[in-house]
């Protein structure tokens, strides 16, 4: 479904993205993972076109989609970090984007789960952290589109709405739709990930089968693993 082609991005004297070719299956989840730095939210952000790289393609359904945005109709993206209106309520929000994306919606499931139906005429500015993260999936999940993105998903939310969470990313998966997580929370990537990108440095590290990692760095795992390729990788500069 997706295609980067020797991809590079560089801020200033940084280069963040270096020569990326990597190709994502249709469907699964994909965990993006790498320390700070690394790359993986330019990389993201040069897919939805929030950034533009210095050289290189992305290819999406078989369509090049550098400078182009109509394709974005078929992506769900959970933001990091949201910035809503503080004057606007959750309902207020929820038709806004209705009226900029059209087709069905399905905002009503994660309302019950999420247990907010009484918070959807509040002022944004009068919420906690974590129901704004709550609007904010609700917001980026209310499509059923076949690529979703999801970045630092788990911030803000209780356990049980977490489990709710995965439980909807499960069922995606099932459906035959691609899932990207990138976090720091590594035991929500093992639970989750068919597959593992590693970015360092802006490179490729692995990408494969979550256990095929676990195989590669003996670990018992992906926390493990991970302190090992950073482990490594360290001695590797100092020597």
């Amino acid at each position: 479904m997706i295609t980067f082609k020797q991809l590079n991005k560089t801020y200033k004297k940084n280069h963040v993205l270096k020569n990326i070719d990597l190709e994502m299956a249709g469907s699964g989840v994909v965990a993006l993972l790498g320390p700070n730095g690394s790359g993986k939210t330019t990389m993201l952000k040069c897919f939805l076109g929030m950034v533009l790289p210095e050289s290189g393609d992305i290819i999406f359904d078989g369509q090049s989609i550098l400078g182009k945005y109509e394709y974005r109709s078929k992506v769900s993206y959970l933001p990091q970090i949201a910035r809503f209106p503080d004057n606007l309520s959750a309902r207020e929000l929820i038709s806004l984007m209705k009226e900029i994306k059209p087709g069905t919606t399905r905002e009503a499931r994660f309302i019950e789960v999420f247990n907010r139906e009484k918070e959807l005429d509040k002022k944004m500015s009068s919420l906690s952290g974590g129901t704004r993260q709550k609007v904010n999936i609700i917001l980026a999940l209310m499509h059923d589109d076949p690529l979703i993105i999801l970045d630092e998903p788990s911030t803000g939310l209780d356990p049980l709405s977490l489990q709710e969470l995965k439980k909807f990313i499960r069922e995606e998966k099932e459906n035959g739709k691609l899932v990207i997580i990138t976090t720091h929370i590594l035991s929500l990537a093992e639970d989750l990930a068919d597959e593992v990108l590693f970015l360092l440095e802006g490179n490729i590290y692995f990408n494969g089968p979550l256990q095929q990692l676990l195989n590669d760095q003996h670990g018992s795992s992906l926390e493990m693993a991970i302190a090992q390729i950073l482990r490594t990788n360290k001695e590797i500069a100092h020597a």
